[in-house]
């Protein structure tokens, strides 16, 4: 005679449940729901977020997203990248002191944070850092000239979109080139940035004694110029770096364009650059 098989608990349990399709389509309407920051992702493209200290609200890019790390220390999230519920605070060194000062980071996150007395200049550094290695990604990519001679010579072909000159260089090469600029490009002409000095230029472009270069053009300078504009906007002397009327110099490649999708779209698809075959590394 057949022994009559028993049905587990556990079989039981699963009869009760919703359908799996309604069930999974539930937990993805909860997840909508959350905040963009409680998902640790990166606020879609014309999203605003508000400052802690000035209650404004603004376009990510001026702004800085603070995230908790270890030992609820807060971190700057420079890239936007990082996991966990972000905090924004305006693009400038003092509203960042002044999150310190308030402990506006303990009251937005509503628990007890460690915010360093020298987290304004942490920030700037990471800032600096970021534009140097866009820099870096720029001359690989084939769009980055140097020397005073041969600077004059990219100014006079009409291919650049700014030059550049070492905080701590000569001022009389920089006159110069920027007196050539203004004759081919008019009174408009194009940005000139001087906030790197002569060894942060040197190390990120693998030369020597580079005090002055020409950026041409293409999206990887536009990345450069982007990333120049929020350090200069942040140390608040804008006036020695903000890139103006870079939308029309290089047009935008369709959403937020990366550092990898700048070096794509300057190399050739053979992997050269017009300067030789050659690699490039990417950067996350």
């Amino acid at each position: 005679m057949r022994r009559k098989r028993r049905k587990s608990k556990k079989a039981a349990s699963r009869r009760n449940e919703p359908a799996t399709g309604t069930w999974g389509r539930n937990i993805l309407v909860v997840e909508a729901r959350q905040d963009f920051d409680d998902l640790g992702a990166a606020p879609p493209v014309g999203a605003e977020r508000t400052c802690v200290v000035t209650r404004q609200t603004h376009a990510p890019d001026q702004l800085i997203r603070f995230v908790l790390g270890p030992e609820n220390v807060v971190v700057p999230d420079i890239k936007r990248k990082l996991p966990g519920r972000g905090v924004w605070v305006g693009l400038s060194r003092d509203l960042v002191a002044q999150a310190v000062k308030k402990q506006a980071f303990s009251r937005a996150l509503k628990e007890k944070v460690v915010a360093a007395a020298d987290l304004p200049d942490l920030v700037e550094r990471l800032l600096r850092r970021d534009a140097l290695q866009a820099l870096s990604i720029a001359n690989k990519a084939g769009v980055v000239t140097t020397g005073f001679a041969r600077v004059e010579s990219a100014v006079a072909s009409g291919a650049v979109c700014a030059l550049i000159h070492a905080s701590d260089g000569a001022a009389d090469g920089k006159r110069k080139l920027g007196q050539s600029l203004r004759r081919r490009f008019g009174p408009e002409s194009r940005p000139e940035i001087g906030i790197f000095t002569v060894d942060e230029l040197d190390a990120a472009l693998g030369r020597g004694n580079v005090v002055h270069a020409a950026l041409g053009l293409g999206p990887a300078a536009k990345v450069f110029l982007a990333s120049s504009r929020r350090l200069a906007v942040y140390r608040g002397d804008e006036e020695a770096g903000v890139p103006s009327g870079t939308e029309e110099i290089t047009p935008r490649v369709g959403g937020e364009l990366t550092n990898n999708m700048a070096l794509e779209q300057d190399f050739k698809a053979d992997g050269t650059n017009g300067q030789g075959p050659g690699t490039h590394e990417r950067y996350e």
